[in-house]
């Protein structure tokens, strides 16, 4: 095992000084007694475990808390100078961000960029993007994140057998990417990135059990059970865009036929848009092709705001068709909350109607009874505040 590249921080000594961190993190400014109270430790341990974290940098003291009887404690916070690095890797995009210890977005910026270069290109991008960010928000660098658009080993901290990634396939982006930050980095599939940064910090706040669908080129899931994201023995869990609708569908881009991912990603919105121009059969984008030469999904999704009736039937059977998946899994999973995200999401109601519509009719009562589905409020920075997330979750444990 390849040992960690060096932070600009020292690492955590004791699981009660993790503890500590994790609890400044999730819940904000302490006072000492209240530290205490929540970790059930002694009063002389927090103030040593604190007095050690202050020491080293990773905590500081804020204001005086609020009056309990007595002499007022100051507050214990998170130093204000730590930076987590945040990157959400689409298959056309790139978000960089840099966050506080807190996971609270200072800088966000999205490139396009085409993730088939390859990962010696789209990491060295990345980190240029990073150099550039981090002089708007200087600080001391203490982990790194990163959300890939395939399947992901975490353990490894590399993506397997990617669909759509060639040339990814078990290339180390932890161990590569951490040699040019100088810092630990955890590496996920996005979707769970994005699970995680709505379950932290979106729509889906303090929800310990969701599914969260992103629509993008492709489609995939997140699951979080019990506050956690749940990923499978290989890191698969979630895998939804490769479940096979129809044997005799159309050709995936994983070899397969008939995929989920074939009839409503992004990409085959795209193929669908063209063909419905060039049959004649929606005017709305037939203009597009005329005076481009190609449609993407947000012009599938412009026509049907229009009222393009092509355009609308598309996206009402991309819905369908989705929601027989998601009513499957809210079947299986009976999650608290249905989130759906990524570009094509910006599709809007319309396309979360006909999901509604599809997971109410087909699955239990006592599972859709008082199951809200409904759209990410975060946008594009749910994957990179997902992403910080695990970066801190990682920075912020004991050491071995």
């Amino acid at each position: 095992m390849s040992t960690a590249p060096t932070s600009e921080h020292p690492m955590v000594e004791t699981r009660h000084q993790t503890q500590l961190l994790t609890l400044l993190r999730d819940e904000g400014p302490m006072s000492r007694v209240e530290l205490g109270e929540r970790l059930e430790l002694p009063r002389a341990r927090v103030g040593a475990e604190v007095a050690r974290l202050a020491e080293v940098g990773l905590v500081e003291t804020a204001g005086p808390s609020a009056s309990r009887g007595g002499r007022r404690s100051t507050l214990v916070r998170l130093a204000g100078d730590l930076r987590v690095l945040s990157v959400d890797v689409g298959a056309t995009s790139v978000g960089v961000a840099l966050t506080d210890a807190s996971c609270e977005v200072l800088v966000h910026t999205v490139e396009d960029c085409d993730v088939r270069q390859g990962p010696h290109a789209v990491l060295k991008r990345v980190v240029a993007l990073a150099e550039k960010i981090r002089e708007e928000a200087p600080g001391k660098l203490i982990a790194a994140g990163i959300g890939l658009p395939g399947p992901v080993s975490f353990a490894e901290g590399m993506a397997v057998a990617p669909p759509i990634m060639p040339g990814w396939d078990r290339f180390s982006v932890r161990d590569h990417l951490g040699g040019l930050l100088r810092c630990p980095v955890t590496v996920d599939n996005d979707v769970n990135s994005m699970a995680l940064g709505e379950r932290h910090a979106g729509v889906a706040r303090s929800i310990d059990d969701l599914v969260f669908v992103k629509i993008g080129t492709g489609i995939g899931c997140g699951i979080v059970l019990g506050g956690k994201v749940y990923r499978g023995v290989a890191g698969t869990a979630g895998d939804i865009g490769h479940i096979r609708l129809d044997d005799y569908g159309p050709t995936c881009a994983c070899g397969e036929t008939g995929c989920l991912e074939a009839y409503f990603g992004g990409a085959a919105l795209a193929r669908d848009g063209l063909t419905l121009a060039r049959s004649g059969r929606s005017a709305y984008l037939a203009d597009v092709v005329a005076d481009r030469g190609v449609i993407t999904a947000q012009d599938v999704g412009r026509a049907a705001a229009s009222g393009d009736f092509g355009a609308v039937n598309l996206i009402r059977d991309g819905g369908r068709r989705l929601g027989q998946v998601v009513a499957s899994l809210v079947s299986f999973v009976n999650p608290g909350m249905v989130v759906i995200g990524g570009g094509v999401a910006q599709l809007g109601h319309q396309l979360l109607a006909e999901i509604r519509s599809s997971v109410y009719r087909r699955s239990l009562p006592l599972a859709t009874g008082n199951l809200p589905i409904v759209l990410s409020e975060l946008g594009d920075t749910a994957g990179v505040i997902g992403a910080a997330w695990s970066a801190t979750d990682r920075a912020f444990t004991l050491s071995s």
